[in-house]
């Protein structure tokens, strides 16, 4: 995912100028924070469900799930407004882990091919 933000913001810069390269940068930084901040809160609803490993409580599983949804929704609206040129390149970034999805389905299908 890393790879694929610096990669989509360079070429931003180079196709549309620097705000749409700070729009895709600080799109890919917002999905980024949301897919690993959604990792952790299924990995403990799961740990919840299944009652392994250090048991969290339901309330805070919950209460975090919703405050990325909010942290989130902030830092884009800070980002429109400050910088409404990089609409189109927040959107671009925010598409971040579909990119590393398909980069990682290629891969996958690559190894089953190879045999490996």
């Amino acid at each position: 995912m890393a790879v694929l933000g610096v990669l989509g913001s360079v070429t931003a810069w180079v196709a549309f100028g620097w705000r749409a390269s700070l729009g895709v940068l600080l799109g890919a930084v917002i999905a980024y924070l949301n897919f690993q901040w959604l990792e952790t809160g299924v990995g403990g609803l799961a740990d919840r469900v299944t009652n392994t490993g250090k048991r969290q409580s339901g309330k805070g599983i919950v209460v975090r799930f919703l405050l990325r949804y909010v942290l989130l929704g902030l830092a884009a609206y800070a980002i429109l407004t400050s910088f409404p040129a990089s609409l189109r390149g927040l959107f671009a970034g925010l598409f971040l882990p579909v990119g590393a999805i398909a980069c990682e389905a290629v891969y996958e299908l690559h190894r089953v091919l190879r045999g490996n």
